[in-house]
């Protein structure tokens, strides 16, 4: 997300870092960039031209240009100005009342609201330790409650029991009861949507809101609509009145005009964030780590954040210890390998690390392939305890049996033999990168040489 504005205006910012002092004209061609470049992001019209209004006052002012670093501090304008229109600080849900909390999820159909119920319910009861019903108020789609049902128990969660023929009201009251006859600390209500705004589908979210008084009212909002996603929001916000918004397929869409306009428009916040297709690809919306991955500076706060929810801390402390004695064999490889895995591979993980957005093509190029995961752990698996141990072993008659064993070729062990081979090399380059601050030149041919 947000791929193509963060490459222009990184490299609108870069122009003016090569300059020591900063006259109104450099400003001014500046602004003009940021401009095009949020608008070629699918930024709404009035919210580019109050960012760029508001920027360019604070921009040409005599404190930035007398400034020591005139373009260090208009960069931080920049970045101040991002984390403002996407809402300043992060916007928690909000559950501060008696139990049940309930919550309603709206949005047009296909925009993501059944599998995004499943994922905020799976986040509630992982992250905040909350008891979560959920209930299909869907009787319009077909499938859609038995779907539903299908993802509250992938997310192991409960879902309130399929009644055919009743009315999205009688549903929501039955969902009411169980809540609190069961204790359940957050009910969340899957209302309906339809192909477009409509009459029909506002005078049912009305009723089922009046009866539920729910504490918050989610927009689900597909951001792959652009421009219609502000429009959709509007519309939404203007008959049923939502507290909040939840992004889907951010994956997707390289633009982030979506995200940009949204919080400006509605004035609510954006809370959560869809980052694939999996229930546990979902994260908290959070506008100045967002701002900062923009901008190119990375977002290591997400990045640990991931690390200790995903990584296994004795492995890890197992791994190091094993590593700081110059021990190092596939067994250590194929842990590594695992943990990359759980935290979504080796592009999630760059993809957060500052100055990346200036190597992104070659890490393109480099053609970072998730499948190879699945090779080495076959590949390695096929091995005896010796072989792992010792890999100076594999000579040609043991790597024609692993490959038989492995379902793979001998060239594919002889990759993963050359890989292993690089990795203590490589790992010395990342170290050097993290006390200098900046990645190795060859990091596209690092990335190779793991497949």
């Amino acid at each position: 997300m947000f791929d193509s504005l963060s490459k222009k205006l990184t490299g609108t910012l870069d122009k003016l870092r090569r300059k020591g002092i900063l006259t109104e004209a450099d400003v001014d061609a500046a602004m003009r960039e940021v401009r095009i470049a949020l608008l070629e992001a699918d930024v709404a019209l009035p919210t580019v031209k109050q960012f760029v209004q508001s920027l360019k006052e604070k921009a040409i002012g005599e404190k930035v240009i007398e400034s020591v670093s005139p373009a260090q501090m208009v960069i931080k304008l920049v970045k101040d100005h991002l984390e403002e229109l996407l809402g300043s600080e992060h916007a928690d849900l909000n559950l501060a009342t008696t139990p049940p909390a309930m919550v309603m999820m709206v949005g047009l159909q296909g925009s993501g609201k059944t599998t995004s119920t499943g994922k905020l319910a799976k986040h509630l009861k992982e992250k905040r330790n909350k008891k979560v019903l959920v209930a299909s108020l869907d009787v319009q789609r077909p499938a859609a409650q038995e779907q539903l049902e299908t993802v509250a128990r992938q997310a192991g969660i409960a879902s309130l029991p399929i009644v055919k023929g009743e009315s999205p009201l009688a549903i929501t009251e039955r969902a009411m009861t169980m809540g609190h006859l069961e204790g359940y600390d957050v009910v969340l209500l899957d209302t309906a949507g339809r192909l477009q705004i409509d009459d029909a589908l506002m005078q049912e979210l009305q009723e089922v809101k009046h009866l539920s008084s729910p504490i918050e009212t989610l927009l689900v909002a597909d951001s792959l609509t652009g421009q219609d996603a502000v429009n959709i929001a509007s519309g939404f916000h203007e008959r049923i009145g939502i507290s909040g918004i939840i992004l889907t397929r951010i994956d997707g869409d390289g633009r982030g005009g979506a995200a940009l306009s949204m919080r400006q428009i509605t004035g609510q916040p954006i809370k959560f964030m869809g980052t694939g297709e999996k229930l546990h690809e979902f994260e908290a919306f959070h506008p100045d780590r967002i701002a900062s991955r923009i901008l190119d500076m990375g977002d290591v706060v997400s990045l640990v954040e991931r690390a200790a929810a995903n990584v296994d801390q004795g492995v890890a402390e197992d791994m190091a210890k094993r590593m700081a004695e110059g021990k190092f064999d596939l067994n250590d490889m194929l842990k590594q390998m695992q943990q990359l895995k759980k935290m979504g591979g080796m592009s999630s993980m760059l993809g957060m690390l500052p100055g990346i957005g200036k190597i992104k093509d070659q890490l393109a190029n480099a053609n970072i392939d998730q499948t190879v995961f699945k090779k080495t752990e076959a590949i390695i698996l096929s091995m005896t305890p010796k072989e792992r141990q010792f890999p100076k072993l594999l000579n040609a008659s043991r790597r024609q049996r692993i490959a038989k064993g492995s379902g793979t070729t001998v060239q594919d062990i002889n990759q993963l033999i050359k890989q292993y081979q690089q990795m203590e090399k490589m790992m010395k380059q990342m170290r050097k990168m993290a006390k200098s601050g900046r990645m190795p030149s060859n990091i596209a041919d690092l990335m190779r040489n793991m497949q």
